[in-house]
């Protein structure tokens, strides 16, 4: 397992507490009512998916492969559920049981680029995405967009989350920002921690590493620097205060964010 990654052990723990809150919130916030981040949703669609992705993700872990195999859709049980909120924390702690279960060396279909094992995928990928999408419920219940000082993990957690988003998703046909023009270079850093990543942004892919602390800066790279939660929430366009000098924020917004 690379340095680079927390540990599973932190990852569930990090989805334990996102679900309670995500939880605890959309109880508050009420079903219908609007989510500032995901225009297109309120809470009871956005309670249907986690509660539908936790499901899928079990599912993975259990032997489930989207390439070979019908993976049946999820949504429709949670919308005919009687308890909504009971339904999503039900996927959840089958999620974070079977995970717990899972041997460190399991065989499980992934899909990011430069993923890890998968039982730390896993843990990974529903830990950071429960996470954010109990900032979406929080922003529901107070009436408009979340903001880092909402966030309750540390900076460790927001260097993983962005790590994922930039090294795994961006890299994915379809999903990270394209050049509309010249490739060009960005540096994204986290200012807090002081980790940094070098982005390459082209008509055809998007790419991304992690520097290592002795790499030098790439030059002529467009810069986006600011604290590691704020940088987390400005790259999946949840808010986030981050400077910005070159304006990289605006042309990222289509095709970077995902939900």
């Amino acid at each position: 397992m690379s340095a680079q990654h927390l540990d599973v052990g932190q990852h569930l723990d990090g989805l334990a507490a996102a679900t309670d809150r995500l939880v605890g919130w959309a109880g508050e916030a009420g079903p219908d009512a609007s989510v500032p981040s995901c225009p297109a949703w309120l809470v009871r669609d956005l309670v249907v998916h986690q509660g539908a992705v936790h499901r899928w993700a079990t599912a993975m872990l259990r032997g489930g492969d989207p390439r070979t195999l019908d993976i049946p859709d999820l949504e429709p049980e949670g919308r005919a559920a009687p308890d909504l909120l009971g339904w999503l924390r039900a996927g959840a702690d089958d999620l974070l049981a079977t995970l717990a279960d899972a041997p460190d060396d399991l065989e499980a279909f992934t899909f990011l680029r430069e993923a890890p094992p998968a039982r730390l995928f896993w843990a990974r990928r529903q830990h950071h995405e429960t996470a954010v999408h109990a900032l979406d419920v929080l922003a529901a219940r107070e009436g408009r967009m979340p903001c880092a000082a909402d966030a309750w993990w540390g900076a460790d957690v927001a260097v993983d989350a962005v790590d994922e988003l930039l090294v795994g998703f961006w890299p994915r046909r379809g999903r990270g920002p394209r050049a509309h023009g010249d490739p060009y270079a960005a540096l994204v850093t986290a200012s807090d921690s002081g980790d940094r990543w070098h982005v390459v942004v082209s008509g055809d892919a998007t790419t991304a590493r992690r520097l290592a602390p002795s790499d030098p800066e790439p030059a002529g790279a467009a810069r986006l620097v600011g604290p590691a939660t704020e940088l987390h929430l400005a790259l999946w366009h949840r808010g986030g205060v981050v400077t910005d000098p070159d304006g990289l924020l605006p042309r990222w917004a289509v095709g970077g964010a995902v939900v």
